[in-house]
């Protein structure tokens, strides 16, 4: 059940809240997860610290996006299901309207300069905004040698060796295991010794389940395009294998999108991809711009929006049913001595994961030409110097002595280097 607060805020109050997170949610899961920690957890104390992290665990475990599925958990712990079902609809359809708009526009006229231009400073102060975060989240996460060693390790295998997120979260996850956590204790029992707790949690997979495949039945019914039936099946296959985040998505997309059906071709999927990056929600949004191109290759306009539609159903469904079928085990969870270990070393490895992240982020909107070069059993991402955009340096530079400085709020921030970035586009 969800944890009672004394003082916590109404449902009104907390949707209001929601809906900004998902209007700023700009620049990908770091810069999300920060904005939800700063909104949350730093302004507002709704959330502890520690439920936050035991949270945001549980949340790098599953597939599909993680800042979404922290912010329903977030809710799910203020408001219970409603709240959750708030927090993740307001921080994906914000953005979801925005990626379709954009779609329809490149559909038309495939081009989607005055867009970069819209978001070159956005883009940033968002670089500028996942420093910070990285800054806050290592100093509540990083306690002790082991920690740190977990993070430059996990930072290592991700940037230079290009190894898979999952199998660097399996290995953290199993060295805080092996390491444990002698400070804790058990203080309740597991949920599911609880009486009706089994019961609940079969009625919360099978009714989410249904949710889920709800649309493949009223396809079928009412006799639509086979298009539409392909899109669905295929992004539900996705949603159950897309373990870290949205470049993890297109890895595992671009083939199948590209080759086996010939929906998009691969630089339209590149688009799709920077689409997301600089419009707000979780970058998994990518998935509604190529169901979107696919449908509206087959019959216009309308069977389009159906497209996106039904990628945006069958993609984020499971995000609620993971959550909900999970979030009231997260504190038993973080109770047990073994456990809690491991979901502490997860939280350091998340630290280099977002070191890199933001390191990738920067280099690619920095720099208009950034190769990946092997050397052996490392990768090293290599920009063209020559290439530099000095328009981004000089706006994250004005942004970090805002943001650091001024000590600006990030949505001041935000609107002033997005409208200097327009301006010095125009001129």
């Amino acid at each position: 059940m969800p944890s009672e607060r004394a003082t916590g805020p109404g449902f009104a109050e907390a949707l209001g809240v929601w809906l900004r997170i998902g209007l700023l949610s700009f620049g990908g899961p770091a810069a999300q997860i920060a904005l939800i920690h700063r909104e949350i957890v730093e302004q507002r104390g709704w959330l502890g610290e520690r439920p936050f992290l035991n949270g945001l665990n549980f949340c790098m475990l599953l597939p599909g996006p993680e800042a979404m599925q922290l912010a329903t958990y977030a809710g799910w712990r203020l408001h219970g299901v409603a709240g959750g079902l708030a927090a993740g609809l307001s921080f994906v359809l914000p953005g979801a309207a925005v990626v379709l708009a954009l779609a329809m526009i490149y559909a038309e006229w495939g081009d989607l300069r005055l867009v970069a231009a819209l978001f070159l400073g956005v883009g940033a102060a968002v670089a500028v905004v996942i420093v910070q975060a990285l800054v806050r989240i290592s100093r509540r996460a990083l306690a002790g040698a082991a920690s740190w060693a977990v993070a430059l390790a996990s930072f290592v295998a991700i940037f230079f060796l290009d190894l898979p997120y999952p199998l660097i979260v399996l290995a953290a996850a199993a060295f805080g295991w092996l390491r444990g956590d002698r400070s804790g204790e058990v203080h309740e029992p597991p949920p599911a010794a609880r009486p009706g707790a089994v019961r609940r949690l079969a009625g919360t997979v099978t009714i989410w389940l249904l949710i889920w495949f709800a649309p493949f039945a009223l396809l079928h019914a009412f006799g639509a395009q086979p298009i539409l039936t392909d899109i669905g099946a295929f992004f539900s296959r996705l949603a159950v294998v897309t373990f870290g985040g949205a470049y993890a998505v297109l890895a595992y997309m671009a083939q199948d999108v590209v080759v086996a059906f010939g929906w998009l071709t691969p630089e339209e999927t590149l688009h799709g991809l920077g689409l997301a990056e600089t419009t707000p929600g979780p970058l998994i949004l990518v998935t509604e711009f190529v169901g979107f191109l696919a449908a509206w290759r087959e019959g216009g306009l309308w069977l389009g929006v159906a497209g996106a539609a039904v990628t945006l159903w069958v993609t984020f469904a499971p995000c609620f049913l993971w959550i909900f079928a999970g979030a009231p085990f997260i504190d038993w969870i973080s109770d047990q001595p073994r456990l809690r270990g491991a979901l502490s070393a997860i939280t350091a490895a998340v630290v280099g994961v977002i070191l890199n992240l933001a390191l990738w982020f920067f280099l690619h909107i920095a720099f208009a030409d950034v190769e990946a070069v092997e050397h052996g059993a490392l990768r090293l991402w290599t920009p063209d110097l020559a290439s530099v955009d000095w328009r981004v340096i000089a706006l994250a530079a004005l942004s970090a002595a805002l943001l650091f400085g001024a000590r600006l709020g990030m949505l001041a921030v935000l609107g002033i280097s997005a409208l200097l970035g327009l301006a010095l586009v125009l001129i």
